[in-house]
């Protein structure tokens, strides 16, 4: 595999588990440094891991405070950050809109949205300053295609799909990148969360026949944030096995 990502340093949200944690093994593989950010560490395992994070931190991506705090350690104990991946996720109920808990919509938009902006908004300046960095962000087809029964979850993902345009205009010519992935249902512990009905109608959209797997994901992202990509801000890269052309 290519180095092309030695001397780097990444942050990945989300990265105890399932899409955050296949990322990170693969930037690690790349040659990159990587620390990981969760709300909990319990469901790591650092001997099946597959690689060594140089840093493990506890933060609440929905708590601006604790980003900045979290983040002014990272930068202390690693030195600049060269990528950002803000993966960290929550699915939420299935339930129709006119029916949804009101707290599960705010939590849901509160981690996969509001806390985006909180994290992008806190590394950005930095890179600003070194004239460098990518920033990738996880979405989802639903943020494209609306999805019924998940109406939050759609709804925080489309509006990530919409700052990730607006702020890599922004920064565009300073040298920080800014694009997103929108994978298709990926099999992940996420699963768990999901009733069979809702895997069953989300996995028969996808033309190639199978769901998303997480190496799929980790790849693509891998690229996005390599030198590699040297041209291309502001877009949302689908991996939905063919989902995305109808």
């Amino acid at each position: 595999m290519e180095k092309n990502l030695t001397g780097q340093t990444a942050i990945i949200t989300g990265g105890a588990r399932g899409i955050g944690l296949g990322i990170a093994r693969e930037l690690s593989a790349r040659g990159c440094r990587v620390a990981l950010w969760d709300l909990s560490f319990a469901s790591f395992n650092a001997a099946t891991a597959g690689f060594a994070p140089a840093l493990l931190q506890t933060v609440n991506v929905a708590d601006l405070a604790d980003v900045q705090k979290t983040y002014g350690e990272s930068v202390k104990a690693l030195g600049p950050i060269d990528i950002f991946i803000n993966n960290a996720g929550i699915n939420g109920p299935v339930v129709d809109a006119w029916e949804y808990p009101v707290d599960a919509w705010d939590k849901v938009i509160a981690v996969n949205l509001t806390g985006v902006f909180y994290c992008t908004r806190t590394v950005v300046p930095d890179m600003r300053a070194r004239k460098s960095g990518r920033i990738v962000n996880i979405a989802s087809m639903a943020g494209k295609e609306g999805n019924p029964g998940i109406c939050a979850y759609a709804a925080a993902k489309g509006g990530l799909i919409a700052f990730t345009k607006g702020i890599a205009r922004e920064l565009a010519g300073s040298g920080v990148f800014v694009n997103a992935v929108a994978p298709a249902l990926t099999e992940t512990e996420l699963f768990a969360q999901m009733t069979p009905e809702h895997i069953k109608t989300m996995s028969s959209k996808i033309p190639m026949g199978r769901c998303v797997q997480i190496d799929d994901v980790a790849r693509m992202v891998a690229w996005i944030a390599s030198p590699d990509c040297s041209f291309t801000t502001g877009f949302t890269f689908d991996v939905s096995g063919g989902r995305a052309v109808y």
